[in-house]
């Protein structure tokens, strides 16, 4: 079988890890872990809805806890032609701070993950090359090689989709000088509905020897969030 253009696996699985079905609500428990083991929580609540054909999408997300945070409101208009609109509200200082576009590759709350991370990014901010079809974990993959157009924190990005379920199941940032700098991998998936899910995901910041996990409770989709 003919494997299918780099940019459009790119596309697939984009729209596989962030886009499935109409809309999902999830409540996300998330995990700061720094070298010597001590761990910092957050607990947040989290809807997307897709806004049409068009690829327009809303994020909304509630923090929870710990109490330094509850409150806190994450709000994303993300759109595919053009920057999308980040913004945050913090309870504490009643302020409400737009994220820059330039800001989408900064650290989520203090994170491993970022804002692009959390809510993704377009097929065409980075260039895409297929390198060859492998195994991961028993898993059919393609590994494609991702560079970002514009300047970013990474020069390279090599991931891992799985070329059934189409989501990414490992993913390696490099540095110019070829150091790897971060990592992610998808350490379980479920099926939810007719949607193949990360339930629970790592990021490690191999510089700090930091890692952040997140895991996904009572994820729905297709609930008819209004706009």
């Amino acid at each position: 079988m003919a494997q299918p253009p780099a940019a459009e696996i790119a596309k697939r699985s984009l729209d596989a890890f962030y886009a499935a079905g109409g809309d999902m609500r999830v409540r996300v428990s998330m995990a700061l872990i720094n070298r010597q083991g001590g761990e910092r929580r957050r607990e947040l609540t989290m809807l997307r809805k897709n806004m049409g054909s068009a690829g327009d999408q809303r994020y909304f997300m509630y923090f929870h806890a710990p109490p330094d945070v509850k409150g806190m409101t994450f709000l994303v208009w993300k759109y595919p032609t053009k920057d999308d609109g980040r913004w945050i509200y913090i309870p504490a200082l009643k302020l409400v701070r737009r994220i820059a576009a330039s800001d989408r590759r900064s650290s989520f709350v203090g994170s491993d993950f970022t804002y692009e991370d959390v809510s993704g990014r377009d097929v065409s901010d980075e260039t895409h090359t297929l390198l060859r079809s492998e195994s991961l974990d028993d898993r059919p993959c393609y590994v494609l090689d991702n560079r970002p157009v514009e300047r970013a924190d990474y020069a390279r990005r090599v991931s891992w989709i799985d070329s059934e379920r189409w989501i990414p199941l490992k993913e390696e940032y490099f540095d110019s000088h070829g150091r790897k700098i971060r990592e992610f991998t998808a350490d379980r998936v479920e099926e939810i509905g007719k949607h193949w899910t990360v339930t629970h995901r790592t990021m490690r910041n191999l510089q700090t020897g930091q890692r952040t996990e997140v895991t996904f409770q009572g994820v729905s989709y297709d609930q008819g969030l209004p706009d």
